[in-house]
């Protein structure tokens, strides 16, 4: 198994109550609509709370503020997640879902990448 992560800091026009209520309540039933299309085997949102407890982690390490929250999504295989994605519906589903986070994404201040677990 793989994941696909992705680190997403909020469209600078919304609060991040706002951010959480849209991709929860929008964004996240959107995907799930579309999860086996793409061949999709688990997604999970991950929001960041709003505690003291982030400033005091950050500022003890000299990090950057925090994300405001972590989008993953688990695949059977690179090439399970190449071939979902590279199909004619999973490139439409792909532009669509990419218009979405348009609505609620800073896409310039997130990340993205592809990991493999390692559980200890």
């Amino acid at each position: 198994m793989i994941k696909f992560v992705m680190c997403l800091t909020r469209h600078p026009s919304m609060t991040r109550e706002e951010f959480r209520d849209y991709w929860e309540n929008k964004h996240g039933p959107f995907y799930m609509k579309n999860a086996a299309a793409v061949g999709a085997k688990k997604y999970v949102q991950s929001h960041t709370l709003n505690t003291p407890l982030n400033e005091g982690i950050r500022a003890s390490r000299g990090m950057q503020p925090e994300y405001d929250g972590v989008a993953e999504v688990w695949f059977e295989s690179e090439e399970a997640l190449m071939a979902g994605m590279s199909s004619p519906e999973g490139q439409e589903i792909g532009a669509a879902l990419l218009e979405d986070e348009g609505n609620f994404v800073d896409h310039a201040k997130s990340a993205a990448f592809i990991v493999e677990e390692h559980e200890f």
